[in-house]
């Protein structure tokens, strides 16, 4: 029997592109039943079609991603509130300089902070740089949370490396932007939580988690758990600052209580260096 549709037809996207031939004409946009059900936005949003939404977040991030090569990351996480050196030296300067004591006290932490946003970018570029080296198929590609602070630092450090950087974004109440380090085509955007962690995971070889907040130990964790249950395959966890992890977390309390083994301990490892922090993840793979 011949085939009467060509083998490139794509009638969805024709179909789409017909209702919005006459942006004035919004009739066949507006909520009906007549509407076809992948234009209907209000039926899209229903708590019915909860789960193809999780489809959808599952589904255009993976293509998009794959059809650009990238299969393996190094997950960087860390607080989206710590700002780069320079801008942080000009917050102290104009607080100094008006003479206000509060504003001085938060800018000489901003200052404190900085260098974790400076060592993020210096990660991240020689991630890069080792990257640029290798065969598309063996290429490292920095992936971050999209936001600003840390998340800014490594997508900068790898753009500025000439590398290709991926940020996976989420839509907050209190709107978090995309940073302006991510390759375009490569920044998503969430809804759910859940589907960002399934992504961060999915083509994760490595994860370097800076000093960060609530968001920051909900990933860790989360990391952690699955390394320990086997329901992930072990990968290098690398926490970046000594002072700050060891003054955080006592993880020897959970293995005195009990709660963990001793060689849960192993799972990761803390560092201030980040020739170190690369040289993990080189020695665990033997690059």
């Amino acid at each position: 029997m011949d085939a009467t549709t060509h083998i490139s037809d794509r009638r969805l996207t024709d179909a789409l592109a017909e209702l919005q031939t006459d942006p004035n004409d919004t009739a066949a946009m507006q909520p009906h039943s007549d509407r076809l059900a992948f234009t209907d936005t209000e039926f899209m949003l229903r708590r019915e079609t909860r789960g193809i939404r999780f489809q959808l977040e599952m589904l255009k991030p993976d293509l998009g991603q794959a059809a650009q090569g990238i299969e393996n990351t190094i997950v960087v996480y860390g607080s989206a509130r710590f700002v780069a050196a320079d801008e942080a030296a000009a917050l102290l300067a104009a607080a100094q300089t008006a003479g206000d004591a509060p504003a001085i006290a938060l800018a000489e932490r901003a200052v404190r902070n900085a260098r974790y946003y400076e060592l993020a970018r210096e990660f991240a570029s020689i991630v890069a740089q080792h990257s640029n080296r290798q065969e598309l198929a063996n290429r490292l590609y920095v992936c971050t949370g999209g936001g600003p602070g840390i998340m800014e630092a490594a997508n900068r450090g790898a753009s500025e490396a000439g590398a290709l950087t991926v940020g996976l974004n989420i839509a907050l109440p209190h709107e978090q932007g995309s940073n302006p380090y991510i390759t375009p085509t490569l920044s998503y955007k969430f809804h759910y939580f859940a589907l960002r962690k399934m992504h961060f995971m999915m083509r994760a070889k490595a994860l370097v988690a800076f000093p960060g907040g609530f968001g920051t130990m909900d990933e860790l964790f989360e990391v952690l758990t699955l390394v320990q249950t086997g329901k992930a395959k072990p990968v290098p966890i690398v926490l970046f600052g000594t002072e700050f992890w060891n003054s955080l977390l006592n993880f020897q309390v959970l293995v005195d209580a009990g709660t963990i083994a001793e060689e849960d301990l192993a799972l990761f490892h803390i560092t201030d260096d980040p020739q170190e922090a690369w040289q993990r993840i080189r020695d665990f793979y033997q690059l």
